[in-house]
């Protein structure tokens, strides 16, 4: 299977962020060969760290061995004291060019693992800072290539509530521009952008895109980074620090996890990936509100999303830990079977009869083939050739004359 690839890489802007101190992040459109597409953080100074180890992999191509054989762009170092608006502007003009010429270079660099590691998804990409601790500041007039953004409706009045919110009233039709996993998607409406909770949108061709998501009985071990007490009876209520498995991820941020025999949903912004990196705690950042809290709530969709309950949750769990334990006990039965079966049918090609052991001798038995009875010696000298049956009636004279 072909690794996949960068194809493109579009610099959507930057945004301010005041954790742990005040610093800046480049936000980055990554669409990749097999047709995905992913927004990441990265800061100047990592995009340039990633850059000087890209010249020390290609040392003909970066221009060290011969000045006239660079192909690899340049990248100024980072300027490590304050920046001003226009420094930061003329920086983003850069890494826009920088970006670009990255992408068009031969494929053997522009496809090599190095290059896709660094703008591969990273936790934190997907779990950005809170609303209340960074700034976005998008500016589409540097991207070349159009970018298509999902549409949405707004089902309900929603007031914002921080200044980093958007006011919104029903049936307002948004453009998405970032979906994130807690429940608070980016999006932008006329000349106003701002986070609203997915509960409050809904696509325009169809029920909300959380009815394709299939549930995963399985499990995805997660962490509690939050505590959070049920207001709801479909809700479960967990401490920090308690180890729940993930069973369906649901958009509006809303997930059903599964703790022992106890299923119920549970906000997505209060887990942490088990064996990854913890995100930051997010403080006094609110879950968005779930879609079945939202009053005057208008769609235009005759069917709504069906929601399943958590006796099915509970149910369809139950029925999975059955399914797999007797999968795994199957093996263990048949195990003496199993061994002998690849000798037993490189015996059968030979034609060569298993001789030890009664159960391979009552194999054997039922294996054989039926006897067929033994023919009158009518039919034989009837079905015979005129010269078989001139020597067989000469072997009976004989006999006859004799006796």
């Amino acid at each position: 299977m072909e690794n996949i690839y960068v194809r493109h890489l579009e610099l959507l802007g930057y945004e301010k962020r005041f954790f742990p101190s005040q610093h800046y992040v480049y936000m980055l459109m990554v669409k990749w060969s097999d047709l995905s597409e992913k927004l990441i953080y990265r800061t100047y100074p990592e995009i340039h760290t990633f850059h000087k180890s890209l010249k020390d992999m290609f040392p003909i191509e970066s221009g060290q061995i011969e000045k006239r054989d660079r192909i690899i762009p340049s990248l100024p170092a980072p300027r490590w004291l304050w920046e001003s608006e226009k420094s930061r502007e003329t920086t983003k003009s850069t890494l826009a060019e920088y970006c670009q010429k990255v992408i068009s270079l031969p494929p053997h660099i522009s496809r090599c693992k190095h290059l896709s590691s660094f703008f591969k998804v990273r936790p934190e990409d997907e779990n950005p800072p809170a609303p209340n601790t960074s700034i976005l500041v998008f500016d589409f007039s540097e991207i070349s290539a159009p970018i298509i953004l999902d549409t949405y409706r707004v089902i309900a009045d929603f007031e914002k509530s921080t200044k980093y919110e958007i006011t919104l009233h029903t049936g307002d039709l948004v453009e998405i521009v970032e979906k994130n996993e807690n429940g608070w998607w980016f999006c932008q409406y006329e000349s106003k952008r701002g986070w609203i909770p997915a509960s409050y949108l809904e696509p325009l061709d169809g029920p909300d895109e959380a009815e394709d998501v299939e549930p995963n009985y399985e499990g995805d071990e997660h962490i509690t980074i939050q505590a959070y007490k049920a207001e709801q009876d479909d809700e479960i209520s967990l401490e920090v620090g308690e180890t729940v498995e993930v069973i369906h991820k649901l958009l509006d941020g809303w997930w059903v996890v599964r703790k022992g025999d106890e299923t119920g949903y549970f906000p997505s912004l209060f887990l942490s990936k088990a064996g990854k990196r913890e995100r930051l705690n997010p403080g006094g950042q609110k879950p968005p509100p779930r879609r079945s809290t939202i009053r005057n709530a208008k769609s235009i969709h005759n069917k709504s999303r069906q929601r399943l309950s958590q006796e099915t949750y509970r149910r369809n769990s139950r029925r999975y830990f059955q399914q797999k334990g007797s999968r795994l006990s199957e093996p263990q039965r048949n195990s003496k079977n199993a061994a002998k079966s690849p000798l037993k049918e490189r015996k059968n090609q030979d034609n060569i009869p298993e001789m030890s052991g009664t159960s391979s001798e009552s194999e054997l038995k039922k294996e054989a083939p039926v006897i067929p009875p033994r023919p009158s010696p009518e039919l034989i000298l009837e079905r015979c050739t005129d010269n078989t049956c001139k020597k067989v009636s000469i072997h009976k004279s004989p006999s006859s004359s004799s006796s």
